[in-house]
């Protein structure tokens, strides 16, 4: 796995990349435009098994030109790494193993939050929130990590 800055230094620009909420029953993923200004609510993956995890993502990576992940990492609000956390970096271990772009961890404290919070916002009733919240949260986290890119 790289670091965000890594992800930069190398310049990852010019491609759309995935942003991905590991959650453990369902996966949000959200996807960006080529320019990378902007994160988009993309699907929720139900994790029926790890390969069919992996299975989606890589036919989600070849039909939109996928050329890096970025996947929340649930940091404990005093920023150190807890059970959740632990368990982000197994399941990202595992997908580096199995797909071959380059896969970078973003503190994605708050992201659930925030985008529950964005969607009240925008006025939208509470199931459909919590039929979207993973992918939501996805978009935010990617949201979060392009934005940095671009500063």
């Amino acid at each position: 796995m790289i670091t965000l800055e890594e992800f930069k230094k190398n310049h990852l620009d010019k491609c759309r990349l995935i942003g991905l909420d590991l959650g453990s029953k369902r996966i949000g993923v959200s996807i960006c435009d080529e320019k990378q200004l902007i994160a988009t609510p993309f699907i929720t993956i139900e994790k029926k098994s790890s390969q069919n995890l992996i299975d989606q993502l890589k036919s989600i990576i070849i039909e939109n030109n996928i050329k890096g992940i970025i996947i929340g990492n649930p940091l404990n609000m005093d920023g150190s790494s807890g059970k959740s956390s632990q368990s982000v970096k197994d399941v990202s271990t595992y997908i580096e193993k199995n797909i071959d772009i380059p896969i970078c961890l973003w503190d994605e404290r708050l992201s659930t939050v925030g985008a529950f919070n964005l969607s009240s916002q925008l006025d939208v009733n509470v199931s459909k929130r919590e039929k979207k919240i993973d992918e939501n949260a996805a978009a935010f986290i990617l949201q979060g990590a392009i934005d940095f890119l671009n500063n």
